[in-house]
């Protein structure tokens, strides 16, 4: 029996770069705003739906999607944030894990799952610098917003998460012009939008 032939043709797949940089913005954009103290922390909650289903599920979706065109940075960054805000829904839907245990204890945790996110984003931040300088930007906020948001958990520092507040809204919106410059882009045909030269 001759064997069936195969398709030299794959199908054509979409940049799902945009749509995990809209996740990620808009969600940390919302987290940011009470981090920043601009709305009072008593609405924080409204966080987690967003954090498990649009920063976390679909921004793991685009990822996975970036593993199939080949793009081993999209796929590592969209799948491990979305994993980020995966455990982030966890941690805030579940505080019975956290009410045996003592004063100041659960910010100490905290703060050591947000140093292990920093040292993740310090060496994505270097990777990224070989892509362009839109990313390069988002991810230089995010890095000083997690450095800042980790030493107010460890060492009890409102300020210090105030000032991690604002730069995670500067990265968000970063994040959201990347999305917007992707999209428009593509639906122009050409680029409208800068996001500054890959680097060689």
């Amino acid at each position: 029996m001759t064997p069936l032939p195969v398709s030299q043709t794959t199908a054509r797949v979409a940049d799902p770069g945009p749509l995990g940089l809209a996740a990620f913005a808009l969600t940390t954009f919302v987290l940011s705003v009470f981090n920043a103290g601009l709305v009072g922390g008593a609405a924080q909650p409204v966080v987690l739906g967003l954090a498990l289903f649009y920063g976390g599920l679909v921004q793991v979706a685009a990822g996975v999607v970036e593993f199939f065109r080949n793009n081993l940075f999209g796929a590592l960054a969209f799948c491990s944030y979305g994993g980020f805000w995966l455990a982030y829904w966890h941690i805030g839907a579940h505080p019975e894990f956290f009410e045996s245990a003592a004063p100041g204890l659960k910010a100490q945790g905290v703060g050591v799952f947000l140093l292990g996110w920093t040292i993740f984003t310090a060496y994505m931040l270097i990777a990224v610098s070989r892509v362009n300088i839109g990313l390069t930007v988002t991810f230089a906020l995010l890095f000083i917003a997690f450095v800042a948001l980790t030493a107010g958990d460890l060492a009890g520092a409102a300020g210090a998460t105030r000032l991690g507040g604002w730069f995670g809204l500067g990265a968000a919106l970063a994040a959201w012009y990347c999305s917007f410059a992707g999209v428009f882009n593509s639906t122009a045909g050409r680029t409208v939008l800068p996001l500054g030269p890959r680097r060689s």
